[in-house]
């Protein structure tokens, strides 16, 4: 297990983590399996989306604070329940093959660290597990 220390600036972002992640898988010196990314955070995310054209991050942290606004008719005393709510549709966890060492992600495709609550520090935890 691996845990990748991420340093967020904005309220808001998707931090692309492909390379981290595939530092990871190379490291491990498996060449066919799984890994698994985990946030143990309850107001971040990690998602696989695009990665070659930065406008589609920026139109989804748009569109899901469209429709969860930082401010809302929330309960939630500490003020971000947007966060908590775009944390869980997004979710806490990805899992990619692995085949000849190498992440096994489509042309276009990233692995991002969704931030919706900083600036903050933050882990994400790598686990790479060998096909049996």
């Amino acid at each position: 297990m691996i845990k990748l220390d991420i340093r967020t600036r904005n309220r808001q972002e998707f931090v692309d983590v492909t390379e981290r992640v595939q530092r990871a898988v190379t490291d491990s010196g498996f060449e066919s399996g799984v890994v698994t990314c985990f946030v143990p955070h309850t107001t971040a995310a990690v998602t696989i989306n695009e990665h070659a054209d930065p406008d589609v991050v920026t139109d989804m942290i748009s569109a899901l604070s469209t429709v969860f606004p930082e401010r809302g008719d929330y309960r939630h005393v500490e003020g971000n329940s947007d966060a908590h709510i775009k944390s869980s549709l997004i979710g806490c966890s990805v899992q990619v093959l692995v085949e000849q060492g190498r992440l096994v992600l489509g042309r276009w495709q990233g692995i991002f660290f969704c931030e919706f609550d900083g600036p903050r520090s933050r882990t994400l935890i790598v686990k790479v597990a060998r096909d049996a």
